[in-house]
């Protein structure tokens, strides 16, 4: 009991020490991070060292940090929905785990928690151990990261109780793998940076015009040279369900098919002058459908998650002047697929309708991109579509408020905050964390307009993701693109977590950043 009582004391001056809170044992550890808190913070507290900040923290007045000592174990029992969450936390502050009973000086997970929400947790700490407890698995890894956080910063957990949950059900980062080949290995690293900060999506884009990224067995010739295998996949989805991540796969068209029509000329869209137009996949075809269906349904169980990402951005004929008289083709299957009046933005909106429906039959909910939803066409998109904004640097087709006022939900990936475009081409400059933190909410989907606070709720506004584009594939290393990043994470952390205004400055969030981690 001497022993740890003296641990404890010795981890209130370390945390009083990093946290600003005066001389060493003559303030409570939680006395409050580096710089003052902003006038205008909502909710988040400034006291406890997580990114993202916690939502509620309650200190215990005087009370001793808990510092997990060379006895303490992580606690949960055997066999249980915790005992991953458990084992992966021990292995983490390298400590042994326990099937329990949990004793002095212990981490005790726990169910025995009444659900406030799948991902909401209670986290409660003295110097004589932790306990975390939610309604969920996911609650108490969550929970865990909050603990792991604070122990990385400042060697040990704020004594009191904290309160958490996230404002935003998804939150998510999207990767290029098409244009460019991340390892697996790197790919592993960011599904870990991505649990850490409590995000539950991986977005993966596998087609465009200049690559193909991931194995396929049923048309193995549009495929790049370099490339995922299926087991370098199984292994990232399956390390990312163990952090609570659902990887969100995308076969992207009809547009942006140039490196499946590269072995399918045939299926090349062609305009009346017999110019073949980049990318564009020749939805009149027969074969087109059943190419793209082959590869939905052959990476289906690749990727167990319930989302399903169909592209359906950048369409080349939808861009013409005309594209009735450019195109005839395309608008003479309009008409014979959608009747008389039908136009090409009919059988476009035709096409991923049908790709919706193979994808529906798999189980799958379905998105695309905002320009997937053609204002010319008569042909309803399919209603439970959700729509990815995503063109904040020129308008495509209708604003966000006009997607939510007609019932569909949004996630939120504007291009002026959230895209990292490799090369930073013009337009795209790469993301500064700052920005995001001080300048964006959920709420700012186009330029930097607010949505209508009455449109912007969690069950419109799902969410948001950084995407991570390849245009200029060579253009950054592995490593330079995941140092690129890694501040517009932790800031769209932060914001998807809690829209309010953060309690800290930025200055002190970054500072927060390299002692947590």
């Amino acid at each position: 009991m001497r022993a740890k009582r003296a641990s404890a004391y010795a981890a209130t001056a370390v945390l009083t020490a990093v946290l600003g809170a005066g001389p060493a044992l003559a303030a409570p550890a939680t006395a409050g991070l580096p710089g003052t808190p902003r006038p205008d913070a909502a909710g988040a507290s400034a006291e406890f060292p997580a990114i993202p900040a916690v939502r509620s923290f309650t200190p215990a007045a005087g009370g001793a940090a808990f510092v997990p000592d060379p006895g303490s174990r992580v606690v949960a029992p055997a066999g249980g929905p915790l005992e991953d969450e458990a084992r992966l936390l021990a292995g983490e502050l390298r400590r042994s785990y326990a099937s329990g009973p949990a004793r002095e000086g212990d981490i005790a997970l726990s169910l025995e928690r009444s659900n406030a929400g799948p991902e909401s947790y209670e986290l409660t700490s003295s110097a004589d151990g932790v306990t975390v407890r939610a309604g969920t698995d996911t609650g108490v890894f969550y929970g865990t990261r909050t603990l792991l956080q604070a122990v990385r910063a400042t060697g040990g957990v704020p004594a009191g109780t904290v309160e958490d949950r996230p404002d935003r059900p998804e939150r998510g980062l999207m990767i290029d793998v098409a244009r460019k080949y991340f390892t697996r290995e790197w790919l592993e690293a960011r599904v870990r940076e991505l649990g850490d900060l409590k995000y539950n999506q991986l977005h993966l884009h596998l087609s465009d015009d200049q690559g193909f990224g991931v194995q396929s067995d049923t048309h193995p010739e549009v495929v790049s040279p370099r490339h995922l295998s299926k087991s370098d996949i199984r292994a990232v989805v399956e390390l990312a369900a163990q952090r609570h991540i659902t990887v969100v796969p995308e076969i992207d068209s009809p547009g942006h098919m140039g490196a499946v029509l590269a072995a399918h000329p045939d299926l090349q869209v062609r305009s009346a002058d017999g110019t073949a137009v980049r990318g564009a996949l020749d939805v009149s075809r027969p074969g087109a459908a059943r190419l793209v269906d082959d590869l939905i349904e052959e990476y289906a169980p690749l990727f167990p998650g319930a989302n399903w990402h169909v592209g359906g951005d950048e369409y080349g004929p939808l861009v013409a002047d005309d594209p009735e008289a450019s195109f005839p083709r395309l608008a003479a299957y309009a008409r014979e697929r959608h009747g008389p009046d039908a136009r090409v933005a009919d059988a476009v909106t035709g096409w991923l309708n049908d790709r919706a429906a193979t994808l529906r039959s798999l189980g799958k909910r379905v998105e695309a991109w905002n320009d997937g939803f053609s204002d010319s066409a008569r042909v309803p998109a399919d209603p439970d579509r959700v729509v990815a904004y995503w063109s904040s640097n020129k308008l495509r087709g209708r604003l966000p408020e006009d997607f939510l006022r007609e019932g569909r939900q949004l996630l939120n990936l504007n291009s002026r905050y959230l895209y990292y475009v490799l090369g930073a081409p013009a337009n795209f400059p790469y993301p500064s964390g700052q920005r995001i933190y001080e300048e964006w909410t959920p709420a700012v989907v186009y330029r930097d307009r607010v949505v209508p606070e009455a449109l912007a709720g969690p069950d419109r506004i799902l969410g948001a993701r950084l995407a991570v584009w390849c245009d200029q594939a060579a253009a950054q290393t592995e490593a330079e693109v995941a140092a690129g990043i890694r501040m517009p994470l932790r800031a769209l952390a932060q914001k998807l977590w809690d829209p309010g205004a953060p309690a800290l400055a930025w200055k002190d969030f970054a500072a927060l950043a390299d002692q947590a981690g």
